[in-house]
């Protein structure tokens, strides 16, 4: 039955209709346009994940908003010929993947699609996308996983062990159980089963008066659960600069922000540093720069290499780091908020400065001071295109153009990806 605040226009709650799906967003749903009843020109959009574009399914609307409606799949009707099984046994409920059900080639050709359209629609700009750069592994890639619980007492408990995984398909708070997750490194399923068994002897013995939040971080092939627990990651890097092919090895904490996918890391480090080199910089930036991952990988290529980061327990790993790999021509600073670029003595006119904000993106207090700072290029990493689009506007009025954008795919089997846009001033 429907809720009293449901719109029923244009649809009825659990209204059942057949749809062709034309496209696929960057939130991972399948789009498709409806003329309404009694309207020959007016296109109305109806979004369904799971969906693929080129397919017929049946589907059943259950919100509309002001200018598009929102369906579950019930029936593909006329698959898609990149439609595969998906290995998840809950794939389709877990709020995890959207794509296990495409085709991996096809996932990438998606995702080269929809940088381009992101660039088009939010950016205002017409560029080549560069093929997408695929992961050497489309599974068991992810190195950092965080399942939830709750705790169900009283007589609403319900039967059975209380699920341990990650939020259900269109929710904030209902959990789906899940024993085994494939995008995650075996080593993490293997002791994913072990914590599961210890969590659900707990709930039983009643341990827990809450729910919590687990962590499970991979760093070859060793797995710690401890949110504080210092870890030490290599990566693999080919020659650069004046260094021969070395493994970088960086230490920071197991709950800190840190790539997730070790297999494409070393190619994915490999170009952003080389798009900074072929800037013609002498000297490198790294804002953003946590532990040290692009200035101390990057360090060989230039004269000197600073670190800037608001975290000082970051930037105190980071020194640690450039010691133990012995690199002596990278400096990090502790940068405060509204003077992030203060401690800087580089000339902007012959600095690149790499940025890797976090998923929201940049805010306007530090776009003004890299614009002040004036750099001659700027290398913007970024795991949300559509974030990255709207601060790409900031730099187009200050006189910065898109010199390349490569997609990599970091997030196999989702909706996410990284993308690398260098820039360049006029």
């Amino acid at each position: 039955m429907a809720t009293r605040k449901f719109n029923d226009r244009p649809f009825s709650y659990h209204q059942e209709i057949e749809l062709e799906i034309a496209t696929l967003t960057n939130l991972g749903s399948g789009l498709a346009r409806v003329t309404l009843p009694g309207s020959a020109l007016e296109r109305w959009v109806v979004m369904v994940p799971f969906a693929l574009p080129g397919e017929k399914v049946r589907a059943r609307i259950f919100r509309n908003h002001r200018n598009f409606s929102e369906a579950d799949l019930v029936e593909v009707l006329v698959p898609s010929p990149d439609r595969v099984a998906a290995p998840c046994p809950v794939f389709g409920r877990c709020g995890g993947c959207q794509y296990q059900n495409l085709a991996y080639s096809a996932q990438l050709t998606w995702k080269q699609r929809q940088v381009a359209e992101l660039l088009e629609h939010m950016a205002g700009i017409t560029f080549a996308v560069e093929p997408v750069i695929g992961s050497p592994q489309p599974y068991g890639y992810r190195s950092k996983i965080t399942p939830h619980f709750d705790v169900r007492t009283g007589p609403n408990a319900g039967p059975g062990p209380s699920p341990i995984g990650f939020l259900r398909q269109g929710t904030r708070h209902s959990l789906v159980d899940v024993p085994r997750c494939p995008i995650a490194t075996e080593a993490i399923n293997a002791r994913l089963a072990e914590v599961r068994a210890e969590v659900h002897a707990g709930m039983a013995a009643g341990s827990y008066q809450r729910g919590a939040t687990l962590l499970f971080r991979d760093a070859a092939g060793t797995v710690t659960t401890d949110f504080d627990a210092i870890i030490t990651e290599e990566i693999a890097l080919p020659a650069f600069g004046r260094e021969p092919a070395r493994r970088l090895r960086l230490r920071f904490i197991a709950r800190d922000f840190f790539q997730n996918n070790p297999f494409i890391l070393p190619a994915f480090v490999d170009y952003v540093r080389r798009q900074a080199a072929e800037a013609g910089a002498r000297f490198l930036v790294d804002a953003y720069c946590g532990s040290g991952l692009f200035a101390l990988g990057s360090a060989p290529g230039f004269e000197r290499v600073a670190g800037v980061e608001i975290s000082a327990s970051s930037v105190a790993f980071a020194r640690e780091n450039a010691a133990g790999n012995g690199i002596t021509n990278a400096d990090f600073l502790a940068g405060q908020a509204e003077a992030i670029f203060s401690g800087l003595t580089f000339p902007g006119g012959e600095t690149a400065v790499v940025i890797d904000p976090p998923r929201a993106g940049c805010d306007e207090a530090f776009l003004r001071q890299l614009l002040a700072f004036a750099p001659a290029a700027v290398i913007y990493v970024s795991c949300d295109p559509g974030t990255q689009m709207r601060d790409l506007r900031h730099f187009l009025s200050a006189g910065y153009r898109p010199t390349r954008v490569q997609p990599f795919d970091l997030f196999p089997q989702t909706r996410h990806l990284e993308c690398v846009i260098t820039l360049r001033r006029d």
